[in-house]
């Protein structure tokens, strides 16, 4: 009886680690049916609840990143990493995996670390155009590196990269286009330039500032707005919602979002950066500057320097955003030339060539 294969996936502490991660082990299932699949996440994290949810096994290790201030947590860290790469190697020797595949967070670095000193198959998948601390110290001890952007040979081995891409939602892949059934789905005239607004799941204060700010503007030029404005802030700027201007806490349908779209406002974080590289419309991004080592500002750069969108500073939108924005909503070939060239980074298959390498690794 042929042997069932065993994968262990570790990322978490942020949806950006979480839900590649996922996409990983959901293309793994579609391959191999029997495959048992462990996931090994923070205690207390975002992926305690989101992997169980999603079909998947959990098991919690008690590590935390390191902050930058004193603190209490940064005294327990020694014993807290010591602890994790303990039961790591209890996790590891009792489901004997096949492949330990790490997607980021403090997490993955304690069970990636312990596959990797005992031989077993290892891949990192590396989200941004920076990588992360944990990343960064795996990239010498993993086997194979998958990347989503040029130029990482200075934090990698440059023989182990791999440019795949960010695995993405099966949804905005197939990308089947329905844009009467689009508008429709969020309430808007068809016959109306639209502009969309994300700011992650959970929101973004300052871009919802801006939003409220600037809606008699987007009036004045007769655009009409789909605004995601995060569950943190939905009660406080459900009021403003009225003809031309649909306020959702959370889109659930985001294929139809991007296709009724003509310009984008967003943050930058890589998941998103990705998607929207598929989704090939004009974006301004707004990255969030509270992200560890500016890794949002840094993936935007990368994406303007190859003039595929516009990047404005949370610092920079009180003197800035009228006049860029404007420009842009008036400017139609403009539109299409960021949509096309940012289309031309998209990486649709990436998790298929994720899991490829993953395969590969496995006859090994």
């Amino acid at each position: 009886m042929e042997k069932k294969p065993r994968f262990i996936i570790s990322g978490g502490g942020t949806g950006g680690h979480i839900f590649p991660a996922l996409a990983i082990a959901d293309e793994l299932k579609s391959r191999f049916p029997l495959a048992e699949i462990l996931f090994v996440g923070a205690e207390g994290k975002m992926e305690m609840e989101k992997v169980p949810q999603a079909g998947y096994k959990i098991e919690g290790l008690w590590i935390s990143g390191i902050q930058r201030k004193l603190t209490v947590d940064n005294l327990m860290f020694p014993f807290k990493l010591i602890s994790s790469l303990n039961k790591s190697a209890k996790i590891i020797k009792r489901f004997q995996p096949d492949v330990v595949i790490g997607t980021g967070g403090f997490a993955s670095g304690a069970v990636v670390k312990v596959a990797a000193r005992k031989g077993i198959p290892t891949l990192i998948q590396e989200q941004n155009s920076f990588p992360g601390i944990t990343n960064k110290l795996l990239g010498k001890q993993v086997d194979k590196i998958c990347v989503a952007y040029d130029n990482l040979e200075n934090f990698f081995p440059p023989h182990k990269i791999l440019k795949t891409g960010n695995p993405i939602r099966q949804s905005l892949v197939d990308n089947v286009q329905n844009l009467s059934g689009a508008f429709k789905y969020y309430g808007l005239a068809e016959n109306k330039p639209t502009l969309l607004v994300i700011g992650g799941s959970l929101g973004a204060r300052r871009i919802n500032q801006l939003i409220e700010k600037q809606l008699p503007l987007f009036q004045q030029l007769g655009i009409q707005v789909l605004w995601q404005c995060g569950k943190l802030y939905y009660e406080e700027y459900k009021h403003l919602q009225t003809e031309g201007v649909v306020i959702k806490a959370f889109l659930d349908r985001m294929d139809y979002a991007y296709q009724i779209a003509d310009v984008i406002i967003s943050r930058a974080g890589a998941s998103s950066v990705s998607e929207l590289a598929l989704a090939g419309k004009a974006t301004i991004f707004i990255p969030s500057p509270n992200v560890a080592e500016d890794h949002q500002t840094k993936n935007a750069s990368s994406i303007v320097t190859q003039k595929a969108a516009v990047l404005l500073k949370e610092s920079e939108l009180e003197e800035q955003f009228e006049k860029t924005f404007t420009e842009l909503f008036q400017n139609k070939e403009k539109q299409v030339e960021l949509g096309e060239n940012f289309k031309a980074l998209a990486l649709p298959n990436a998790t298929k060539d994720i899991v490829d390498h993953i395969v590969e690794l496995m006859k090994k």
